[in-house]
């Protein structure tokens, strides 16, 4: 039998506005300890279009990026057994999800959920939302970015992903909220 493999701790400031959640990392970013670490994942390329993250500065400062953005990184499960790297091979009986509860009191502008693939939504409705006290703001899948998704184009990719763009150009009801006397 295959060992448990362990997410990475989220990456977020207490001020963040958006979520993406995948499912649990793969071989390759376990192996470097970073998310969407495989070359040909195109998470790192879709930031670089959407936000001028260059997907090819040093790790850290690419999600300082995200972070000066508003923008939370994390996996739906906290560990799990999986073969190899795909999701079709998550152990279900062997799924621990993350702390969401606590994650969400500890950062309480998050206004929206990005799932990066099917598998990161349906380990979320399965494991986590049922255990939400309220479900939180609104949820929308995207294409995974995965290479084992190559079913879309990279510009088709990064054109469905521009919804999170928009979700965070939007006015934030906090700011309306402190000009108001």
């Amino acid at each position: 039998m295959a060992q448990a493999v362990r997410s990475f701790p989220f990456v977020a400031r207490s001020d963040a506005l958006v979520l993406i959640l995948g499912s649990m990392p793969g071989a390759a970013s376990l192996a470097a300890g970073e998310y969407y670490a495989h070359p040909r994942n195109a998470f790192w390329p879709i930031m670089e279009g959407l936000f001028a993250i260059p997907q090819h500065r040093p790790y850290d400062e690419r999600l300082e990026g995200l972070k000066d953005r508003g923008i939370a990184l994390w996996d739906v499960l906290a560990s799990c057994v999986r073969p190899g790297s795909l999701d079709s091979a998550i152990d279900g009986a062997t799924v621990v999800p993350n702390d969401f509860p606590a994650f969400f009191r500890a950062h309480r502008g998050i206004e929206a959920v990005f799932f990066n693939g099917t598998m990161a939504e349906r380990s979320w409705r399965r494991h986590v939302a049922p255990g939400l006290p309220h479900a939180p703001m609104r949820t929308v899948r995207l294409p995974s970015t995965s290479p084992a998704h190559a079913g879309r184009s990279l510009e088709d990719k990064m054109e469905l992903w521009a919804v999170l763009r928009e979700a965070l150009e939007r006015p934030d009801p906090r700011e309306k909220r402190r000009r108001e006397p």
